[in-house]
C-alpha cells in the first residue's frame, strides 16, 4: 500500500490545500483528492509541483507500506480484458 503523507507535511508548514493549490496551479479538488489519500493515481508533473513548493523528496511525501494480503504473484486473477479480478475463496 502507498501511503500519502501530504496532510502532515501541509500541517508542518501551517498551508492549507488552497494555499498550495495556487502556488502549484493544481485544482483544488485534485489536491483534496491527494490530501485525502482518494487518488488512484497521481500525476509526476503534480508529484513534481507539490515537492517543489513544499521543497521536499518524494520519500516524505510517498511511503510504500507491504500489503497484509498479497496483491501479485499467486493472489493476482487477470480477465481477459486484462483487469484485475478479485480472488474469491
Amino acid at each position: 500500500m502507498i501511503k500519502i503523507h501530504l496532510s502532515t507535511i501541509l500541517g508542518k508548514y501551517r498551508m492549507t490545500q488552497a494555499e498550495l493549490a495556487r502556488k502549484t496551479g493544481i485544482r483544488p479538488a485534485t489536491i483534496c483528492d491527494i490530501y485525502n489519500e482518494m487518488c488512484d493515481r497521481i500525476n509526476l508533473e503534480h508529484l513534481d509541483r507539490i515537492c517543489e513548493v513544499l521543497n521536499c523528496d518524494i520519500s516524505e511525501l510517498l511511503e510504500y507500506q507491504p500489503n497484509k494480503i498479497k496483491k501479485t504473484g499467486k493472489n493476482l486473477i487477470v480477465e481477459q480484458n486484462g483487469h484485475r479480478k478479485m480472488n474469491k475463496k
